[in-house]
This record gives C-alpha cells, structure tokens and sequence, in this order.
C-alpha cells in the first residue's frame, strides 16, 4: 500500500541544517526508545539485485518460497511501498544486561555438553519483533509530532525487505562474511529494524569492511552452510533447519546440529568483533525460563501447555510445539550417540506415539542410538 500526502513542504524542500536538525533529533529520540544507532539509506538498490536473483536462483532460499516470489521488490523500497523516499534503519542491542564478560567462552563450551539445550541468544528473553516494531512505531510518531502528516511503515523482519543492504548502507556497519551486519563497536549481536519514509533525510556514510582476511565464521559453521564469503546457503544452515524448515530434518544433517534446539550462533560466537558486543540498554531481552541453563530433559518434560506458557511473548513461540519437540529430539538422539543416558531415553519414548508424525519419526531416529 502507499499513501497519499498533503500538500505541505517536503522535508527535502526546506534548509538543508533543518534537515539535518531533524535527523540530530532522530537520533536523540532513537537512543530514549532503546536503539543504539540510526542511519539513513536510499531507495535505489538496484546494484544489490544480482546478487540477489543469483542467490535465488541457487536454491539457496531453501523452503522460504516467499523470498523467491517477491523477487526484485525486495531490493525495490519504492515498489514495495509507493511514495518512499528515504529509508531510516535502526540497530538494538540484544545481549541480555546481566551477559558475562566472557559469555562467547560459555556459549561454545555449552555446545560441548550434549545433555544441554543451547537456545540462540537473541530467543532467551522476549520477541524482538514485538520490541522493535512498538518502538520504530513510537519514533515515526514522533518524527511525524515534528515534520507534520507523515507516510511512513515500519518493518521489523516482517516484509520482504534487504535489511543488511540497507543498514550498510546507511552505516550501521558492513556485511561480515557470515552475511550478518557487523561493527567495530558493536559486533553484531543486534537487531535491525526499518522506517520507509515519504520525505527526504540527509543520507549516513556506509562503512568499510574490516573482516581482512579472517574466516573463522566459514570454519566454525557445523554444516558448512556458509558456502563462501557473503554466501550462505540457508538449506544448510541450522537457524533455517530449526526455526524456518517445517518438514523432516535431512538425515545427514542431523548429526551436525549437536545440541542447538532453535538457531544457531557458532559464527558469531568466533567472531572477534564481537567481543565489543554490547549489552542491552532493555530488560526485554533479560534471559527467560532458564533458557540460557536448560537442559534437553527439562525440555522434553514440558508438555504442551508448559510450551506454551514458557514461550509467551517469546520468537520461539512461532515455530510451535511440533517442530520443538522435532529439534529436542534431534538433539537427545545426539546426546545419546555420545553416551547412554536413561532420562534421555525415559522423556523421548512418549513421543513414539506422539500424534504428529514429523515428531514420531524423529523420536525413532533418536533412540535408534
């Protein structure tokens, strides 16, 4: 949808320090709300297309067929929405505020105890989706308090939109060879968000790659999803395997998975950049239902409703109760391949006869250990 504007002065008809007067203020607003940064992008992103349909046309996008059915328009703002002018793009910091000095040195010694439940960092405390989205919403409010009748949308991963092609360009830092945005100051353990705007802003400077010759995100990948510099194939990749593919885990990739019951952060937990990731300035993202600390029998106790009621307001919500137990089972089958262990067998046996077949068979597979 688009919109349509009264006639008032456009932003980009007025003084060019009003403009970036405005943007100053943008970014006082921005750090009151809980963002750590804002930038500014264009809309011409045409330059990104290439490789773009190359990606799609690799299958890389696995099941997600709805990358492949927008196509361009994801490297098109004005198209996916008429009247857009200028593209604001926010950061938020998610490492929960009571994170350890040396939290990545957990993280990688958790995946090394196969009884554990290793849950990706940024799903431990509430749905950045629900965070971000009511905070962007506030911050176009107030932007609109300023300019007058504003057009504008707010995206928060909920459209098909090029999110770190816009945040590099606007400077919230460079594509890392894992495809995540990174920064020298930051990392990359953070959202990002989006506001399409039908006014003009000063644009921010993109930054310059600092990833040199290191690849120790290539290397530490468990299933080699990343393919080469700036190429993941998400087929491969276990944030894809557990959180976005519905169906049947492949059999050969399942031995890879270890522990990790929903996304993965090998790639980022090697990064050297990441030790200047930051906390969150937000109780939001505080660890919930030991999420950090669970393990695989705790989880699989959980009955339905225990699902449920630990996962409100959270991401993990979304994947619902089926494909948890899928990927609980996938990762007590490996525990088990490592060593025997009674519980274990004891919390997957009921889903022998579980009513989803997805979760029956992988239960099988499991105990097959």
């Amino acid at each position: 949808m688009g919109w349509m504007r009264p006639k008032i002065p456009p932003i980009h008809d007025r003084a060019a320090s009003d403009a970036d007067r405005l943007l100053g203020d943008m970014r006082q607003w921005a750090q009151a709300l809980g963002f750590s940064q804002i930038g500014v992008a264009g809309v011409d992103l045409t330059s990104a297309e290439p490789g773009l349909l190359a990606w799609l046309d690799a299958g890389f996008h696995g099941g997600m067929d709805y990358m492949q059915r927008h196509g361009t328009r994801r490297a098109r703002p004005a198209e996916l929405l008429p009247g857009t002018v200028s593209v604001l793009t926010a950061r938020m910091d998610y490492l929960g505020g009571h994170t350890p000095p040396d939290w990545m040195d957990d993280e990688l010694q958790r995946l090394q105890q196969p009884q554990q439940a290793v849950v990706s960092l940024y799903a431990r405390g509430r749905d950045y989706h629900k965070v971000m989205r009511a905070r962007l919403q506030t911050l176009a409010v107030q932007i609109a308090q300023a300019v007058g009748p504003l057009g504008h949308r707010v995206f928060t991963d909920s459209a098909p939109v090029l999110e770190v092609e816009l945040a590099t360009r606007s400077g919230l830092g460079w594509r890392g060879k894992h495809t995540l945005t990174l920064d020298r100051e930051a990392g990359s353990m953070f959202f990002l968000g989006e506001i399409f705007l039908d006014i003009a802003l000063p644009l921010t400077p993109a930054q310059s790659a600092h990833c040199g010759s290191c690849s120790a995100c290539i290397t530490i990948c468990p299933t080699q999803a990343i393919v080469a510099p700036y190429r993941l194939d998400a087929r491969r990749c276990i944030s894809y395997l557990t959180i976005e593919h519905a169906g049947p885990i492949p059999l050969e990739l399942r031995p890879l998975i270890g522990n990790r019951i929903y996304g993965c952060d090998d790639c980022q937990l090697v990064c050297p950049w990441n030790k200047f990731a930051r906390r969150s300035a937000l109780p939001d993202f505080d660890e919930r239902a030991g999420l950090g600390s669970a393990t695989l029998a705790q989880l699989l106790a959980w009955r339905e409703a225990d699902f449920l009621r630990y996962t409100e307001g959270s991401a993990i919500r979304r994947i619902g109760h089926v494909r948890w137990l899928r990927n609980l089972a996938v990762a007590a089958g490996n525990a088990l391949r490592q060593g025997q262990d009674p519980c274990l067998r004891s919390a997957l046996a009921p889903l022998l006869v579980h009513e989803s077949e997805l979760v029956r068979e992988h239960a099988a597979w499991a105990l097959q250990a």
